[in-house]
């Protein structure tokens, strides 16, 4: 059994909630290492999320929101989220929350998703809403996928997501993308034609 970390000292609150409903757990790592689809829990963990101030704390109630099961009655909270979290390094708490999209991507907040991944704002903060194009069944992601191929900040992320949705028409854009710069982009970029053929 593997050790889980101790609580956040802010987690308290949370856990006396998640407790009140029949989740009684140590931490927020330990729910999330459970085994348990904890559905009934996610309304809880999203009404936390505006209300924790520890960046360790806010990270693991991000984690535990990275679930399928948390979908979709996460997803918009997390998107309203992604949009206000202050995140300079871009890799942090904003880009676990854009992770967290992925995972709980829903096509029926499919503009707000698209509108985040266009919003160069946001730096890198978006690779993971644009892969997380990649599980949408609308035909129009492919077409802003092929649009995030001129964003040399997501456009690696981009090319990831047209792999999965082996669509035709990405095929000029992915060739394109052979001459990037940067090595991994490019070996994405074969897999993703690889899978056309």
């Amino acid at each position: 059994m593997t050790a889980v970390e101790p609580p956040a000292p802010d987690e308290g609150p949370i856990l006396a909630s998640l407790a009140e409903i029949g989740y009684v757990v140590g931490s927020l790592a330990e729910l999330r290492h459970s085994g348990v689809r904890y559905r009934t829990a996610i309304p809880v963990l999203v009404a936390a999320l505006p209300e924790v101030s520890e960046t360790k704390t806010l990270m693991e109630v991000v984690r535990v929101l990275s679930v399928p099961w948390a979908r979709p009655a996460a997803t918009l909270p997390l998107i309203e989220y992604f949009r206000s979290v202050e995140d300079e390094t871009e890799l942090g708490v904003r880009w676990a929350v854009g992770n967290a999209l992925d995972v709980t991507w829903s096509d029926d907040y499919f503009d707000e998703l698209v509108e985040l991944a266009r919003d160069g704002s946001f730096g890198r903060s978006r690779e993971m809403v644009v892969l997380g194009l990649g599980r949408s069944r609308k035909p129009e992601a492919v077409e802003v996928l092929i649009e995030l191929l001129d964003d040399p900040t997501v456009s690696g992320h981009a090319v990831k997501a047209l792999r999965k949705l082996k669509a035709p028409a990405s095929r000029p854009g992915l060739e394109r993308m052979l001459d990037d710069d940067r090595a991994w982009v490019r070996k994405e970029a074969q897999r993703a034609l690889a899978a056309l053929d």
